[in-house]
């Protein structure tokens, strides 16, 4: 699924030297939305929901301990991602990787430490997508992904991103739980789910930004299914992989793709726009 990632013209200048006492360029921070990025978004996913598992049941952390553990991995991912000046394959993927396993764990904590019903949760998660998506149209004038040039407006991005992952993950609970239908049919489930938006966006012309973020939702659950299907014993309905074959497994692919994403340059748009930030 991709989408038109067409800007402005804006004029470039041809060195730091140029600029104001102060300022620095910044480019667009997210990647082009391409194949790619949705292969690689599924397969983050996908590690989201089996390395929480791993980290819990084998690493002897327990959910809480995971939990903080992987929260300031990902705050150290952050600080980083937001330093950089603009889209780097590896630490934005690091990123993404480390976000979906945060974002399982809230759901998880919610659910299993605290008692909290997935339909309250899925209600919950919902509506605070909404208040960051309201919050950051207010503020910005525009939910537009290939326009990630300011620190406010990355903020926003990651806030969407951590919460599209919680409510992911307690919304495909709550269908798996509520339907039964089983890893790889909750899978074939997610996955047509993912077609219909497309349809609706390429061939009824739906809008963008919101039939992108209504697929980036869905393929938390479909990561999350394709996951368990790999990894749960076969007693379970699953292919009895492991936690550990199918997180290496998924690691792996995801790390031949960021190399060559990094490598051919083939998610960053050609004519992408240096902005002028100060800080």
């Amino acid at each position: 699924m991709t989408y038109d990632n067409s800007h402005p013209s804006l004029p470039v200048a041809a060195g730091a030297e140029a600029h104001p006492s102060g300022l620095r360029p910044r480019r667009n921070k997210v990647p082009e939305v391409t194949a790619y990025f949705w292969i690689i978004k599924v397969l983050c996913t996908t590690v989201g929901e089996t390395a929480a598992d791993l980290l819990n049941e084998k690493a002897g952390l327990g959910l809480t301990g995971v939990s903080v553990l992987m929260s300031a991995l990902l705050a150290v991912a952050l600080v980083v991602q937001f330093r950089t000046r603009s889209y780097r394959a590896g630490v934005y993927w690091l990123a993404v990787a480390l976000i979906s396993v945060v974002g399982t764990l809230i759901s998880d904590n919610l659910t299993d430490n605290m008692g909290v019903p997935l339909e309250t949760s899925t209600t919950v998660f919902a509506v605070i997508l909404a208040i960051v998506f309201a919050v950051w149209y207010w503020r910005e004038r525009t939910l537009s992904i290939h326009h990630i040039d300011t620190v406010g407006r990355e903020s926003f991005y990651w806030l969407a991103v951590l919460f599209t992952f919680a409510l992911g993950t307690a919304a495909g609970d709550l269908v798996s739980e509520r339907m039964n239908l089983g890893y790889w049919v909750s899978a074939v489930l997610f996955a047509l789910a993912i077609a219909a938006v497309a349809i609706a966006r390429f061939a009824l012309g739906a809008n963008a930004v919101w039939s992108f973020w209504i697929a980036y939702v869905l393929t938390r659950p479909l990561g999350a299914s394709v996951g368990d299907y790999l990894s749960q014993p076969t007693g379970d309905g699953g292919l009895g992989l492991g936690t550990v074959v199918t997180s290496v497994l998924f690691l792996a692919v995801i790390l031949g793709l960021v190399v060559f994403l990094t490598v051919t340059q083939r998610d960053v748009s050609a004519k992408e726009p240096v902005r002028f930030h100060s800080g």
